[in-house]
């Protein structure tokens, strides 16, 4: 029982971690020859009208080992995260040998009351608006257990009877990615023309700038129907589908993006060094197999046994991506301060100088916010505000485009204007003053 209960409080510790979201939507998962102590179903945020109905058949289970059990030790269970930290501490103290004997815990039902016919489903109403999660239990050692269970969870709005299948902090995603989808197509329109109006210093890079931005505009809108159909119906209908298309294009083209910039192919030298190809080569596999990652996770839920694995796998592909979209930068830096010593050019070096430099900061506070400041709010902000998250992200990344279009856009040059002598020497010493600084990552 010892490393029973040691397994229990590590899953308990896991979920804690890294199960921040609500999957909200009908699903139908398959439970083969499963060990596992819990199966984490789903998580939900409920209102006061707020209704919970599960679906198990085909369920059926078969010990590795010659003993006599007891069914009642195996069943579903709701619960809130502040019961599930108490009951943590019961187990600690050991008040209790199973969760399910927990007085903090609703327990729907047992293996013991599906005996009979293998089939059983069950209508939960939670007495408070509080975020839930259906999970399994399984108290005896040397079990496994198959099953076919559906889950529908929804919220009534408000007096009537339509039901809203999306989770009480993510109703309102529809329209917020609606508004973001707007936002990016007038976004590219206006790169449109600024290209066309500037078509003699456009290069190859703006085009597939304009591309990205199209591509974010496509997924934006994918998923704003996705979770349309989702919270009038408890399915995507194939637009998840859609979704994760433009996903796989759009996250390539992104990091793809930030390494050519980050180079400055196409606007200040027309091809790329082998050093940079190599990150390319890294960087684009990396992101195919992020994407498929996400895929999976999206797809399949917390109660796949894989889903944990999948989980880390796109957390380590992320960390190795951004990571690697920063040497390309810092190596057009230190180019544009070996070029200084020898063109003699200092004004004109200095400005491409301050400008990958202020590239490079936003690109490290554009990861860093998407990936921990983001990852804090959703973990950090109550059931109900969850969507700030998603609008802080959003928000991130808008900046992120919009300065990045800003500031590498299609210039026409005057050829007229002159640098003054002064402005040179300026630049001159503060290029002086630069080289005993090293810019490292």
């Amino acid at each position: 029982m010892g490393s029973h209960c040691l397994q229990t409080l590590l899953i308990i510790i896991l979920f804690g971690c890294i199960i921040p979201f609500s999957l909200a939507e009908i699903r139908e998962s398959e439970i083969r020859s499963d060990s596992r102590p819990i199966i984490l179903f789903d998580e939900f945020g409920f209102t006061q009208r707020g209704h919970l109905e599960i679906y198990v058949t085909e369920a059926s289970y078969r010990l590795t080992v010659n003993k006599t059990i007891n069914p009642v030790h195996m069943g579903f269970l709701a619960t809130t995260r502040n019961a599930w930290l108490h009951v943590l501490q019961q187990l600690e103290l050991g008040q209790i040998k199973c969760i399910l004997d927990s007085n903090l815990v609703t327990v729907l039902f047992t293996f013991g009351e599906i005996q009979k016919n293998n089939n059983f489903n069950k209508t939960y109403s939670p007495l408070e608006s509080n975020l839930y999660s259906l999970m399994f239990v399984n108290c005896i050692a040397d079990l496994q257990v198959s099953m076919n269970v559906k889950t529908t969870m929804y919220n009534l709005e408000g007096d009537s009877d339509i039901k809203d299948y999306l989770s009480v902090g993510q109703t309102v995603l529809p329209k917020l990615y609606f508004g973001f989808f707007v936002i990016y197509a007038t976004l590219a329109g206006v790169w449109v023309f600024v290209c066309v109006k500037n078509r003699a210093s456009a290069h190859k890079i703006h085009i597939l700038m304009g591309a990205l931005v199209c591509l974010k505009a496509l997924n934006l809108i994918c998923e704003a129907e996705d979770k349309t159909f989702i919270k009038r119906t408890g399915t995507a209908h194939g637009w998840d589908v859609v979704f994760y298309i433009f996903n796989f294009f759009k996250g390539i083209m992104l990091f793809t993006l930030i390494v050519l910039i980050g180079t400055g192919w196409s606007f200040l030298r027309p091809y790329l060094q082998e050093k940079d190809k190599k990150v390319l080569m890294i960087v684009i596999p990396l992101q195919v197999v992020a994407n498929i990652a996400a895929a999976m996770i999206g797809e399949s839920g917390p109660y796949a046994k894989d889903w944990f694995e999948w989980k880390q796998l796109l957390f380590l592909i992320d960390i190795i991506c951004c990571s690697a979209v920063l040497f390309p930068i810092v190596w057009s830096i230190k180019h544009l301060k070996e070029a200084a010593l020898t063109d003699g050019k200092a004004a004109a070096v200095l400005r491409k100088l301050t400008l990958f430099r202020h590239y490079y900061i936003v690109v490290i506070s554009y990861i860093y916010f998407t990936r921990v400041v983001v990852f804090a709010l959703t973990t950090r902000t109550s059931f109900r505000y969850t969507w700030t998250s998603h609008l802080a992200r959003e928000c991130a990344t808008l900046a992120f485009y919009v300065f990045t279009g800003y500031k590498f856009r299609p210039i026409m040059h005057n050829p007229y204007l002159v640098i003054e002598d002064e402005e040179e020497e300026a630049a001159a010493q503060a290029l002086k003053l630069d080289e005993d600084d090293d810019f490292e990552l």
